[in-house]
């Protein structure tokens, strides 16, 4: 990593009950969160922004909350985030021929329709070279009303910032996903051949 935690106990109380949940919800503390703790009111920030992204009320379902923050992971090849992702994917119930079919979702019969149109979506948001179509929007609207589109368009920011975070600092995984070949430093496959 390119930036080292400091030790626990010179994060401040709030930050380490944060940590402690991290411990009891994976079994350890999360290095993302042990950088981002450097500064408390980014840290608060984010974990606020995070907290209100990934509600269970979410109009967006964790199925697609996680194949969006994985998609996003892969290209910006943050293998953290791939780790924690995919394992997060696997609980709320995808398969690994899905999770694996993401990277060329195009290529995939794995998909559906609302699927397609969420990661067309995220692919443009995500792709610097990419534009926003008035086609992906109809897509898009036959699952999401305004509300929905907005809340589907900040977890992809999100992700933005979380995975391009943890990319720049080389913040490795921590070994959650059981799904290996997801990782972000595999080969991109036909997709990339196409330069999607």
């Amino acid at each position: 990593m390119r930036v080292q935690p400091k030790p626990i106990k010179k994060y401040p109380l709030f930050i380490r009950a944060f940590f402690a949940k991290q411990k009891k919800t994976y079994g350890e503390v999360l290095l993302p969160g042990m950088l981002w703790g450097r500064s408390k009111w980014v840290f608060a920030s984010v974990a606020l922004l995070y907290g209100a992204l990934n509600r269970k009320r979410s109009p967006l379902s964790g199925v697609i909350r996680s194949m969006v923050t994985v998609r996003v992971s892969q290209i910006n090849h943050c293998a953290f985030c791939v780790d924690i992702n995919g394992a997060t994917l696997q609980k709320r119930g995808a398969s690994p021929e899905k999770m694996l079919a993401l990277r060329d979702w195009r290529d995939s019969d794995q998909f559906d329709e609302q699927e397609k149109a969420v990661l067309a979506y995220t692919e443009a948001v995500t792709y610097t070279d990419r534009q926003i179509t008035d086609d992906m929007m109809i897509a898009l609207r036959k699952f999401y009303d305004d509300d929905g589109i907005v809340e589907l368009t900040g977890m992809i920011a999100f992700q933005n910032l979380s995975s391009k975070f943890n990319a720049a600092l080389d913040i490795p995984p921590q070994g959650f996903c059981e799904v290996p070949a997801l990782q972000a430093d595999q080969p991109l496959g036909a997709s990339a051949a196409r330069g999607d």
